[in-house]
């Protein structure tokens, strides 16, 4: 992997480009270096490879390159909005360029708006509140200043901390791994796991120090291995021992009963907005089902439905973070990762 995808995937707006998501049409444009195109965020095409992706604040820049526009997206035609959207636009290069995040306040006085109005506007484009994006982006911020600072202290600061007992306090949360393991490159970090077998197929469970990672299903072996693999390309995967496997079958009796809750620490990674969509599913009581649309207006994003559909099929963790809880605005089941069939014996259990 090149610098180039750390770099990418930790830019807010890259969990966009994956959930093409149209609401971000006209806030910027990305191209694409293996296929010498530009396209808007919500592109049908497959989603290109995030070391081969660069995130343009402008569609000039994008031009720059030299790539040529999307035939399937057409950047070069207006996006509904435009106006709207260029004041959303403003408000997040503001976001961007500040040091320390900026009150809402002062963010809505720029763009001429009034703080309330901004405050529903920018999340309803965005996807996130301004301190969400604001805190995206210094998590960002951190993650460069981490790699080049002398010590982890330096790069606190340099990421417009102003105190770094109260970032050590969601270091973890933030970066999904200990400042001094990312500043080191991270492929230090080590996560145990073992396959076994449920009433659903094959599981597979992974932890690191902190808790559980994934919790994957499915019906080959090899194949869990090779997702986890492609989650965590950084990690060094280690086979779990005897006491490992111990856990493995309190996870394997959660799987097949999941009203007995998981007395097990989970250490949950994500982007911002799909943290937010996690967060609301862990909400959801055993038994009961909500669609995507709820899911979204609870969340404060009622028009990012298919982002929040992309969030649940993002989940590693089956079960613990119960994305099979959730159904389609008809009552049909809908996808899941791990297929409908064991999403709907879940289900059963739940309501037995």
């Amino acid at each position: 992997m090149t610098t180039e995808a750390p770099r990418t995937e930790c830019d807010p707006r890259w969990s966009r480009i994956a959930d093409r998501d149209r609401s971000a049409d006209g806030l910027f444009w990305y191209s694409v270096t293996s296929t010498q195109v530009y396209c808007r965020p919500s592109c049908p095409s497959r989603l290109a490879r995030p070391e081969n992706t660069r995130i343009h604040d402008t569609i000039a820049e994008a031009r720059a390159t030299g790539a040529r526009p999307c035939r399937r997206c057409d950047p070069d035609a207006a996006s509904s909005g435009a106006g709207h959207d260029a004041r959303i636009v403003r408000a997040c290069r503001l976001i961007e360029a500040s040091d320390a995040p900026p009150t809402l306040a002062a963010l809505a006085a720029a763009i001429g708006l009034s703080p309330g109005h901004f405050q529903r506007v920018f999340t309803k484009a965005t996807g996130l509140s301004p301190r969400q994006y604001a805190e995206a982006c210094r998590s960002g911020r951190l993650r460069e200043a981490l790699r080049a600072a002398p010590s982890v202290t330096e790069a606190i600061y340099a990421a417009g901390y102003g105190s770094s007992s109260r970032f050590y306090e969601k270091a973890d949360r933030l970066l999904g791994m200990k400042p001094r393991s990312l500043r080191t490159g991270a492929q230090a970090e080590r996560l145990r796991f073992a396959v076994g077998d449920c009433a659903l197929g094959a599981i597979l469970v992974a932890s690191s120090d902190r808790g559980i990672v994934a919790i994957l299903l499915g019906d080959d072996p090899d194949g869990l291995v090779r997702d986890l693999q492609d989650r965590f390309p950084r990690a060094e995967l280690v086979g779990g021992d005897r006491d490992y496997e111990n856990l493995v079958a309190q996870v394997v009796g959660f799987v097949e009963a999941p009203r007995i809750g998981l007395a097990l620490p989970v250490d949950i990674r994500g982007t911002v907005f799909q943290q937010r969509v996690w967060n609301a599913l862990r909400e959801i009581p055993a038994g009961s089902t909500v669609t995507y649309t709820e899911i979204a207006r609870r969340i404060g994003a009622p028009a990012a439905v298919r982002a929040v559909a992309n969030a649940c099929g993002a989940n590693a963790l089956a079960v613990a973070i119960p994305c099979h809880r959730v159904i389609r605005h008809d009552g049909a089941l809908s996808g899941y990762r791990w297929g409908v069939a064991r999403k709907e014996s879940l289900l059963t259990r739940e309501k037995s």
